[in-house]
């Protein structure tokens, strides 16, 4: 009976993709590709302004954030790059992460320009209506601005305790020149060498300032499974994503990095980079 379900199964059509639900719930009109099987919204940034290097940088030259769906029904894949300014960033991924889609990159994508342009990129399988409402929910975070977590804080006026972040990270970082900074390193092959800690394959946290205002930023090392959990902890903790991408090309297993930014209170900020590491197989 089993097989005979399976057959019938296989033999019904593939579901198509709703496109007007899609431009419904997304708010963007959109295009099928009727060869690929994939109909793409897009969103031109007329808005932003920026140039590069003199240049005035129109949706054309790249300034068109998209997302593309193929399959249908509740096999549905969508792929997508969103255009953004920094101050953008992390409200669209929070929509991103906190509706089921991934966040697989963030980068840019031009030198000189300004203001700056940032690219993110996201995906998602799943149920065509639920992730078509999931990307409508980051392009409406386009219309908004974003807040920059400033501080002054100069790392040669430092005052943050050492010992606090030793016991919040749970082991002893080094202090130099009003920083503090803690290291875990992780391994990976690359044809048949290891590569560790020494030659960049780590997380870290540097933090300075006060106990009560400090800055941290870093860099993350994550296997690929690792980072989506990574991403939604750090953010939980209050602190900002500013980059996402590989450092090596062909290692084994595969080490995806991103690099953060957060300002709050020294042990808080400490905390959330904690509760993202027990997101990882990192050990100290």
């Amino acid at each position: 009976m089993i097989a005979v379900i399976a057959v019938l199964l296989a033999a019904q059509p593939a579901a198509k993709l709703d496109t007007a639900k899609i431009e419904q719930l997304t708010g963007l009109k959109g295009k099928l590709d009727e060869k690929e099987g994939a109909f793409k919204i897009s969103y031109p940034r007329n808005d932003i302004g920026s140039t590069a290097a003199g240049v005035k940088l129109t949706p054309p030259l790249g300034l068109t954030a998209w997302a593309a769906f193929s399959g249908g029904g509740a096999h549905t894949m969508v792929m997508g790059d969103v255009v953004l300014t920094e101050d953008q960033v992390n409200t669209a991924m929070g929509a991103a992460l906190d509706n089921g889609l991934e966040v697989t990159a963030l980068h840019n994508h031009f030198f000189w320009d300004s203001p700056k342009v940032m690219f993110m990129h996201i995906g998602g399988m799943g149920d065509e209506a639920k992730l078509a409402e999931a990307v409508g929910k980051v392009f409406a975070t386009l219309k908004q601005k974003g807040d920059v977590p400033t501080a002054d804080i100069d790392p040669a006026k430092s005052t943050i305790d050492p010992a606090r972040l030793d016991a919040a990270f749970g082991k002893k970082g080094e202090f130099k020149d009003g920083v503090y900074k803690a290291t875990w390193g992780r391994t990976t092959k690359v044809r048949g060498m290891t590569m560790g800690n020494t030659m960049g394959v780590n997380t870290w946290a540097a933090l300075a300032g006060t106990d009560d205002k400090a800055v941290i930023d870093g860099d993350f090392a994550m296997l690929e499974p690792e980072l989506q959990d990574v991403l939604k902890a750090l953010r939980h903790g209050g602190i900002n994503i500013v980059a996402i991408h590989s450092h090596m090309s062909g290692e084994q297993p595969r080490i995806l990095f991103l690099h953060y930014w957060g300002v709050g209170p020294a042990e808080q900020l400490a905390k959330g980079v904690m509760a993202a590491l027990k997101e990882t197989k990192t050990k100290s």
